[in-house]
C-alpha cells in the first residue's frame, strides 16, 4: 500500500511539473517554393510550383570570391523592429532573402543573429526580447533554405546600443538585429 501511495505522490509531482503553455512564433511566410508545416517540417505542395521544384528547374546561385566580396561590403545586416516586437517587418523581408540566397549558395559560411533592444525595460527582458527578435529572423532564414548549422542566435539586450540618444529615433536605431558573418 505505501508503494502504491509514493508511486501516486510521484506522478502526481510529475504531472504538475508537465507545462502545455505554446511559445509565441512571429509570423513567417514561406517563399522558398516548399510547404512548411507547424513542427518546420517541408511537406509535398500540389501543383506546378512544386513539380518544378522536385524536378531540379531551379536555377543554382554561384558567386566568385569578388561577388562574395561585393555582397558582405555592400548588403544591408540590420532588421529593425517596432517598440515591444519581434515580428519582421516586411519592408526588411528583401534583406533576410539577399542573405538566404548567399548563405544557400556558400554552405560554409556561418552567420551570428545579434538581437539588440532600447533602453526601456528590465535587463532580463530585454535580453529576452532581443533572443525572441534573433530567432525570428532566424526562423525566416530557415524557411528560405538556411541551414541551422549556419546560423546562431545571440541577444544584447540593451547593452549594446547603436545610438546613445534617448529620442524615439535614437531607440528605433536600437531595436534590431544584427547579421554578422564570420
Amino acid at each position: 500500500m505505501v508503494r502504491y501511495v509514493g508511486l501516486l505522490a510521484v506522478s502526481l509531482v510529475l504531472a504538475a511539473c508537465g507545462s502545455s503553455v505554446k511559445l509565441d512564433t512571429p509570423p513567417v511566410e514561406d517563399r522558398s517554393g516548399t510547404a512548411v508545416g507547424k513542427d518546420g517540417a517541408q511537406g509535398n505542395q500540389s501543383g506546378a510550383n512544386s513539380n518544378a521544384v522536385a524536378s531540379g528547374s531551379v536555377t543554382k546561385v554561384e558567386l566568385g570570391n569578388a561577388s562574395q566580396d561585393a555582397f558582405l561590403k555592400s548588403a544591408t545586416r540590420l532588421v529593425y523592429f517596432d517598440y515591444d516586437s519581434y515580428t519582421v517587418r516586411a519592408e526588411f523581408q528583401p534583406v533576410i532573402e539577399a542573405h538566404a540566397k548567399f548563405l544557400k549558395a556558400n554552405p560554409t559560411r556561418k552567420i551570428a543573429l545579434e538581437g539588440h533592444t532600447d533602453e526601456r525595460g528590465g535587463r532580463e527582458y530585454n535580453l529576452a526580447l532581443g533572443q525572441r527578435r534573433a530567432e525570428a529572423v532566424r526562423r525566416a532564414l530557415g524557411v528560405l533554405g538556411v541551414s541551422d548549422s549556419q546560423m546562431e542566435a545571440v541577444s544584447f539586450g540593451k547593452e549594446k546600443p547603436a545610438d546613445m540618444g534617448s529620442t524615439e529615433e535614437a531607440m528605433a536605431k536600437n531595436r534590431r538585429v544584427e547579421i554578422n558573418y564570420r
